[in-house]
C-alpha cells in the first residue's frame, strides 16, 4: 500500500460571506483565534492577502462517466498581473474513501515531460453537521506543460491515462467542458500552522466563481502538511491538528457550507443530478 505524503484539511465556505476582498482577512482572523485557543502556532505571511487568479476547467463525457467512476480531469491556468502563464497544469485525480482502492490505481501517464504523482489523504467535514471529520484518499497525476490540448474523445485520453481504462463507457464518447463552465479561482496564502513535533501546514483561502456570470459558487479554507512517512508523524500533533480542524468548524459555523465539494458544485450546476462513487 502506498505511503501517504500529504494530509490536506478542507472546509468549504459559504460564498455569501465573500462580499468584499477584506473577507479573506476577516476569516483568517477567526481562524487565528481558534489556533490560539488550542495552542497551535500560527504565522501570517508577509503578502498574506495578495490575491492570485487561476482559471479552472473540468472535463467529462456528457453522462459524467469520469466523475461517476471517481475520476476528476482538470486543467488549470495560472495568471500573473492578468496574463496567463505559458505553462498549464493538467491533473487526473482518483478519489475514494477506500485507501486500498485508491492505492491500487496506477496513475502514471504514458507521456514524457514534467509529471508528478501524489498520494494524499483529504480530511473533510461530515456532510450533514459541523465538527466532524471524514476522509478521502486522492491519487493524483499532475502534468505541467506548454499549451495543453485535450483530444475530445475518451479513448484517446485513456491512451494517455491508462488508469481510466476501468471506466465503463463508450470509448468514442466526447469529452468536453463540464456544464460549459469556466471557473475563476481567487486564492490567498495567508500563513501556516505549527502543530509541534515538526508537523506544519500551509494554509489557503479561496473563492470559486463562474466566469461567465460572475456568480460566486463556493469558498474554501484548507491547510496541507507534507511529510516523508505518515507513520513517523507524531500522534500528538495529528490529534491537535484534528481538534483544531473540528473547532474551526464549530466556532465559526456561519462560514461553513456542508454537504458538497468544490468539484461537485461545478458538476451540480445544470439539469442533471450526478451520482458519485464516494
Amino acid at each position: 500500500m502506498l505511503d501517504i505524503h500529504y494530509r490536506e484539511y478542507k472546509i468549504l465556505l459559504r460564498p455569501q460571506q465573500f462580499y468584499s476582498p477584506k473577507r479573506f482577512e476577516d476569516y483568517w482572523n477567526e481562524v487565528k483565534s481558534v489556533a490560539k485557543k488550542h495552542g497551535v502556532g500560527v504565522e501570517t505571511n508577509k503578502d498574506a492577502f495578495h490575491r492570485q487568479v487561476r482559471e479552472v476547467l473540468f472535463y467529462d463525457t456528457p453522462d459524467f462517466d469520469l466523475y461517476r467512476n471517481s475520476f476528476i480531469l482538470r486543467k488549470r491556468t495560472f495568471y500573473d498581473d492578468g496574463w496567463p502563464r505559458p505553462e498549464h497544469e493538467l491533473a487526473l485525480k482518483f478519489r475514494s474513501p477506500d485507501r486500498e482502492r485508491a492505492t491500487a490505481m496506477e496513475m502514471a501517464p504514458r507521456i514524457t515531460g514534467a509529471v508528478q504523482v501524489k498520494f494524499k489523504e483529504e480530511l473533510l467535514p461530515l456532510k450533514d453537521q459541523v465538527g466532524g471529520i471524514r476522509s478521502l484518499y486522492s491519487h493524483n497525476c499532475i502534468i505541467t506543460s506548454l499549451g495543453v490540448v485535450l483530444n475530445p474523445v475518451l479513448k484517446n485520453i485513456t491512451s494517455v491515462f491508462p488508469s481510466m481504462a476501468c471506466v465503463d463507457a463508450d470509448g468514442d464518447s466526447r469529452v468536453d467542458l463540464v456544464n460549459a463552465m469556466a471557473v475563476e479561482e481567487i486564492q490567498v496564502d495567508p500563513g501556516h500552522f505549527d502543530f509541534g513535533h515538526g508537523y506544519e501546514a500551509k494554509a489557503t483561502i479561496a473563492i470559486w466563481r463562474n466566469r461567465a456570470s460572475e456568480t460566486s459558487l463556493v469558498g474554501e479554507f484548507a491547510f496541507q502538511a507534507k511529510f516523508d512517512h505518515f507513520d513517523a508523524v507524531s500522534q500528538k500533533a495529528l490529534r491537535l491538528s484534528e481538534d483544531f480542524f473540528r473547532d474551526v468548524q464549530t466556532l465559526a459555523p456561519e462560514w461553513v457550507q456542508l454537504g458538497t465539494t468544490k468539484t461537485a458544485m461545478v458538476y451540480g450546476i445544470g439539469t442533471k443530478e450526478v451520482a458519485h462513487a464516494e
